[in-house]
Protein backbone atom coordinates (compact mmCIF):
# COMPACT_ATOMS: atom_id res chain seq x y z
CA UNK A 1 0.00 0.00 0.00
CA UNK A 2 2.76 2.38 0.95
CA UNK A 3 4.61 1.51 -2.26
CA UNK A 4 1.55 2.35 -4.38
CA UNK A 5 1.12 5.67 -2.56
CA UNK A 6 4.78 6.53 -3.08
CA UNK A 7 4.51 5.65 -6.77
CA UNK A 8 1.44 7.86 -7.19
CA UNK A 9 3.20 10.75 -5.47
CA UNK A 10 6.20 10.25 -7.72
CA UNK A 11 4.01 10.18 -10.83
CA UNK A 12 2.27 13.38 -9.75
CA UNK A 13 5.58 15.11 -9.17
CA UNK A 14 6.88 13.97 -12.54
CA UNK A 15 3.71 15.19 -14.23
CA UNK A 16 3.95 18.55 -12.44
CA UNK A 17 7.58 18.92 -13.49
CA UNK A 18 6.76 18.10 -17.12
CA UNK A 19 3.83 20.51 -17.16
CA UNK A 20 5.95 23.22 -15.55
CA UNK A 21 8.74 22.70 -18.08
CA UNK A 22 6.22 22.81 -20.94
CA UNK A 23 4.70 26.02 -19.57
CA UNK A 24 8.14 27.63 -19.32
CA UNK A 25 8.97 26.53 -22.87
CA UNK A 26 5.75 27.99 -24.27
CA UNK A 27 6.29 31.20 -22.29
CA UNK A 28 9.84 31.57 -23.61
CA UNK A 29 8.68 30.98 -27.19
CA UNK A 30 6.11 33.76 -26.88
CA UNK A 31 8.55 36.06 -25.08
CA UNK A 32 11.47 35.58 -27.48
CA UNK A 33 10.24 38.04 -30.19
CA UNK A 34 9.86 40.75 -27.54
CA UNK A 35 13.31 39.95 -26.15
CA UNK A 36 14.83 40.12 -29.63
CA UNK A 37 13.09 43.43 -30.33
CA UNK A 38 14.53 44.99 -27.16
CA UNK A 39 17.95 43.51 -27.91
CA UNK A 40 17.95 44.85 -31.48
CA UNK A 41 17.15 48.33 -30.18
CA UNK A 42 20.61 48.44 -28.56
CA UNK A 43 22.41 47.41 -31.75
CA UNK A 44 23.75 49.37 -34.65
CA UNK A 45 21.95 48.95 -37.96
CA UNK A 46 24.85 46.84 -39.21
CA UNK A 47 24.61 44.41 -36.28
CA UNK A 48 20.81 44.30 -36.39
CA UNK A 49 20.74 43.38 -40.08
CA UNK A 50 23.64 40.94 -39.91
CA UNK A 51 23.31 37.30 -38.90
CA UNK A 52 21.68 36.91 -35.44
CA UNK A 53 24.04 38.01 -32.67
CA UNK A 54 23.59 37.64 -28.93
CA UNK A 55 26.93 39.24 -28.12
CA UNK A 56 27.62 42.75 -29.40
CA UNK A 57 28.63 46.21 -28.20
CA UNK A 58 25.41 47.90 -26.99
CA UNK A 59 24.68 51.46 -27.96
CA UNK A 60 21.96 54.02 -27.24
CA UNK A 61 22.33 55.60 -30.64
CA UNK A 62 18.98 54.34 -31.93
CA UNK A 63 17.10 55.54 -28.86
CA UNK A 64 18.65 59.00 -29.14
CA UNK A 65 17.76 59.11 -32.83
CA UNK A 66 14.08 58.21 -32.43
CA UNK A 67 13.53 60.53 -29.47
CA UNK A 68 15.33 63.61 -30.78
CA UNK A 69 14.48 63.57 -34.48
CA UNK A 70 11.05 64.31 -35.89
CA UNK A 71 9.81 61.45 -38.02
CA UNK A 72 7.73 63.00 -40.82
CA UNK A 73 5.37 65.45 -39.11
CA UNK A 74 5.47 63.78 -35.70
CA UNK A 75 7.97 63.76 -32.83
CA UNK A 76 8.19 61.22 -30.02
CA UNK A 77 7.11 63.73 -27.38
CA UNK A 78 4.03 64.73 -29.39
CA UNK A 79 3.04 61.13 -30.05
CA UNK A 80 3.48 60.00 -26.44
CA UNK A 81 1.50 62.97 -25.16
CA UNK A 82 -1.30 62.33 -27.65
CA UNK A 83 -1.49 58.68 -26.63
CA UNK A 84 -1.45 59.47 -22.90
CA UNK A 85 -4.24 62.03 -23.22
CA UNK A 86 -6.40 59.93 -25.54
CA UNK A 87 -5.96 56.66 -23.65
CA UNK A 88 -6.32 58.29 -20.23
CA UNK A 89 -9.50 60.19 -21.07
CA UNK A 90 -11.17 57.28 -22.89
CA UNK A 91 -10.31 54.81 -20.11
CA UNK A 92 -11.62 57.17 -17.43
CA UNK A 93 -14.93 57.69 -19.24
CA UNK A 94 -15.27 53.96 -19.94
CA UNK A 95 -14.82 53.06 -16.27
CA UNK A 96 -17.22 55.79 -15.10
CA UNK A 97 -19.93 54.48 -17.43
CA UNK A 98 -19.18 50.77 -17.05
CA UNK A 99 -19.40 50.62 -13.24
CA UNK A 100 -23.07 51.66 -12.88
CA UNK A 101 -24.04 49.67 -15.98
CA UNK A 102 -22.38 46.50 -14.67
CA UNK A 103 -23.90 47.07 -11.23
CA UNK A 104 -27.39 47.36 -12.72
CA UNK A 105 -26.96 44.23 -14.85
CA UNK A 106 -25.55 42.11 -12.02
CA UNK A 107 -27.00 43.24 -8.70
CA UNK A 108 -30.27 44.74 -9.91
CA UNK A 109 -30.86 43.06 -13.27
CA UNK A 110 -33.58 44.51 -15.44
CA UNK A 111 -35.96 42.53 -17.61
CA UNK A 112 -34.23 40.70 -20.47
CA UNK A 113 -30.81 41.57 -19.09
CA UNK A 114 -29.24 38.91 -21.30
CA UNK A 115 -30.59 40.68 -24.37
CA UNK A 116 -28.98 43.90 -23.17
CA UNK A 117 -25.65 42.12 -22.67
CA UNK A 118 -25.88 40.57 -26.12
CA UNK A 119 -26.58 44.00 -27.60
CA UNK A 120 -23.46 45.32 -25.88
CA UNK A 121 -21.21 42.59 -27.22
CA UNK A 122 -22.84 42.59 -30.68
CA UNK A 123 -21.24 45.97 -31.31
CA UNK A 124 -17.91 44.10 -31.53
CA UNK A 125 -19.12 41.85 -34.37
CA UNK A 126 -18.80 44.40 -37.17
CA UNK A 127 -15.27 44.72 -38.59
CA UNK A 128 -14.10 48.26 -37.95
CA UNK A 129 -12.99 48.62 -41.57
CA UNK A 130 -16.65 48.27 -42.63
CA UNK A 131 -17.61 51.36 -40.64
CA UNK A 132 -14.63 53.60 -41.29
CA UNK A 133 -16.24 55.53 -44.17
CA UNK A 134 -19.35 56.71 -42.26
CA UNK A 135 -17.17 57.40 -39.22
CA UNK A 136 -14.83 59.52 -41.34
CA UNK A 137 -17.76 61.46 -42.86
CA UNK A 138 -19.34 62.10 -39.44
CA UNK A 139 -16.00 63.22 -38.00
CA UNK A 140 -15.44 65.55 -40.95
CA UNK A 141 -18.92 67.09 -40.70
CA UNK A 142 -18.45 67.66 -36.95
CA UNK A 143 -14.99 69.14 -37.42
CA UNK A 144 -13.32 66.36 -35.42
CA UNK A 145 -10.82 65.11 -37.97
CA UNK A 146 -7.19 65.33 -36.80
CA UNK A 147 -8.27 65.88 -33.19
CA UNK A 148 -7.79 63.87 -30.03
CA UNK A 149 -11.49 64.05 -29.19
CA UNK A 150 -12.59 61.83 -32.07
CA UNK A 151 -10.32 59.01 -30.88
CA UNK A 152 -11.45 59.46 -27.28
CA UNK A 153 -15.07 59.00 -28.37
CA UNK A 154 -14.36 56.02 -30.62
CA UNK A 155 -12.11 54.22 -28.13
CA UNK A 156 -14.77 54.75 -25.49
CA UNK A 157 -17.38 53.11 -27.73
CA UNK A 158 -15.07 50.24 -28.67
CA UNK A 159 -14.03 49.35 -25.12
CA UNK A 160 -17.22 50.03 -23.16
CA UNK A 161 -18.89 46.66 -24.04
CA UNK A 162 -15.81 44.75 -22.91
CA UNK A 163 -15.62 46.71 -19.66
CA UNK A 164 -19.31 46.14 -18.87
CA UNK A 165 -19.03 42.40 -19.47
CA UNK A 166 -15.91 42.06 -17.32
CA UNK A 167 -17.17 44.22 -14.46
CA UNK A 168 -20.51 42.40 -14.44
CA UNK A 169 -18.72 39.10 -13.78
CA UNK A 170 -16.78 40.72 -10.92
CA UNK A 171 -19.89 42.26 -9.37
CA UNK A 172 -21.64 38.88 -9.53
CA UNK A 173 -19.02 37.49 -7.15
CA UNK A 174 -19.97 39.93 -4.36
CA UNK A 175 -22.22 38.20 -1.78
CA UNK A 176 -25.72 39.64 -1.69
CA UNK A 177 -25.60 39.51 2.12
CA UNK A 178 -23.11 42.38 2.12
CA UNK A 179 -25.43 44.54 0.05
CA UNK A 180 -28.40 43.67 2.25
CA UNK A 181 -26.38 44.52 5.37
CA UNK A 182 -25.45 47.89 3.87
CA UNK A 183 -29.11 48.56 3.07
CA UNK A 184 -30.11 47.71 6.66
CA UNK A 185 -27.47 50.15 7.90
CA UNK A 186 -29.13 52.86 5.81
CA UNK A 187 -26.65 53.07 2.91
CA UNK A 188 -28.10 54.58 -0.24
CA UNK A 189 -27.29 53.37 -3.74
CA UNK A 190 -24.21 55.57 -4.15
CA UNK A 191 -22.81 54.46 -0.79
CA UNK A 192 -23.47 50.81 -1.62
CA UNK A 193 -21.42 51.13 -4.78
CA UNK A 194 -18.58 53.32 -3.49
CA UNK A 195 -18.17 51.94 0.05
CA UNK A 196 -19.19 48.29 -0.32
CA UNK A 197 -18.88 47.13 -3.92
CA UNK A 198 -15.89 49.01 -5.31
CA UNK A 199 -13.41 48.12 -2.50
CA UNK A 200 -14.26 44.44 -2.97
CA UNK A 201 -13.99 44.44 -6.77
CA UNK A 202 -10.95 46.76 -6.86
CA UNK A 203 -8.75 44.02 -8.40
CA UNK A 204 -11.37 43.54 -11.10
CA UNK A 205 -11.45 47.27 -11.75
CA UNK A 206 -7.67 47.29 -12.14
CA UNK A 207 -7.74 44.34 -14.54
CA UNK A 208 -10.51 45.88 -16.63
CA UNK A 209 -8.88 49.31 -16.76
CA UNK A 210 -5.53 47.82 -17.76
CA UNK A 211 -7.08 45.85 -20.63
CA UNK A 212 -8.88 48.98 -21.83
CA UNK A 213 -5.59 50.88 -21.69
CA UNK A 214 -3.78 48.17 -23.68
CA UNK A 215 -6.45 48.00 -26.39
CA UNK A 216 -6.57 51.78 -26.72
CA UNK A 217 -2.79 52.20 -26.65
CA UNK A 218 -2.22 49.65 -29.41
CA UNK A 219 -5.09 50.70 -31.69
CA UNK A 220 -3.77 51.73 -35.10
CA UNK A 221 -6.45 51.60 -37.79
CA UNK A 222 -8.74 54.35 -36.51
CA UNK A 223 -5.80 56.52 -35.50
CA UNK A 224 -4.18 56.40 -38.92
CA UNK A 225 -7.47 57.02 -40.74
CA UNK A 226 -8.82 59.86 -38.60
CA UNK A 227 -5.72 61.46 -37.08
CA UNK A 228 -2.91 61.39 -39.63
CA UNK A 229 -1.28 64.63 -38.41
CA UNK A 230 -2.28 66.57 -35.31
CA UNK A 231 -3.66 63.76 -33.13
CA UNK A 232 -1.31 60.98 -34.20
CA UNK A 233 -0.56 58.37 -31.56
CA UNK A 234 2.33 56.07 -30.72
CA UNK A 235 1.46 53.32 -33.27
CA UNK A 236 1.57 55.88 -36.08
CA UNK A 237 4.85 57.25 -34.76
CA UNK A 238 6.33 53.72 -34.86
CA UNK A 239 5.46 53.25 -38.52
CA UNK A 240 7.05 56.62 -39.32
CA UNK A 241 10.40 55.02 -38.43
CA UNK A 242 10.09 52.64 -41.37
CA UNK A 243 12.13 53.88 -44.33
CA UNK A 244 12.34 52.84 -47.96
CA UNK A 245 15.96 53.93 -48.04
CA UNK A 246 18.64 52.12 -46.08
CA UNK A 247 18.32 49.87 -43.05
CA UNK A 248 15.89 50.66 -40.24
CA UNK A 249 15.55 47.46 -38.19
CA UNK A 250 17.49 48.69 -35.14
CA UNK A 251 15.77 52.07 -35.25
CA UNK A 252 12.33 50.44 -35.53
CA UNK A 253 13.15 48.09 -32.64
CA UNK A 254 14.16 51.03 -30.45
CA UNK A 255 10.94 52.87 -31.33
CA UNK A 256 8.84 49.78 -30.60
CA UNK A 257 10.59 49.28 -27.26
CA UNK A 258 9.85 52.85 -26.21
CA UNK A 259 6.23 52.48 -27.35
CA UNK A 260 5.63 49.33 -25.30
CA UNK A 261 7.44 50.57 -22.18
CA UNK A 262 4.51 52.60 -20.68
CA UNK A 263 2.10 49.66 -20.98
CA UNK A 264 4.66 47.25 -19.52
CA UNK A 265 5.23 49.59 -16.56
CA UNK A 266 1.47 49.96 -16.02
CA UNK A 267 1.05 46.18 -16.11
CA UNK A 268 3.94 45.68 -13.69
CA UNK A 269 2.50 48.22 -11.23
CA UNK A 270 -0.98 46.66 -11.39
CA UNK A 271 0.28 43.07 -11.61
CA UNK A 272 -1.02 41.79 -8.28
CA UNK A 273 -4.41 43.42 -8.61
CA UNK A 274 -4.72 42.31 -12.22
CA UNK A 275 -4.00 38.65 -11.41
CA UNK A 276 -6.50 38.72 -8.54
CA UNK A 277 -9.03 40.48 -10.73
CA UNK A 278 -8.74 38.01 -13.60
CA UNK A 279 -9.09 35.14 -11.13
CA UNK A 280 -12.15 36.56 -9.33
CA UNK A 281 -14.65 35.05 -11.74
CA UNK A 282 -12.81 31.75 -12.13
CA UNK A 283 -13.76 30.12 -8.84
CA UNK A 284 -17.08 30.28 -7.05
Amino acid sequence: MATRTANRIGERRSTSLLLGAAAWLVGLIFFFPVFWMVLSGFKTELDANASPKLFFTPTLEQFRTVTTQTQGLLSFNEAIMNSIVIVGMSTLVVMILAVPAAYALSIRPIGKARDVLFFFISTKFLPIVAGILPLWIIARNLGLLNTRLVLVILYMGLNLPLAVWMLRSFFKEVPEALIEAAQIDGANLRQQITRVMLPIVAPGLAATALLVVIFSWNEYFLAVQLNPVDGSTIPIWITSNVSTRGNFLAKLSAASTLATLPVVIAGWVAQKRMIRGLAMGAVK
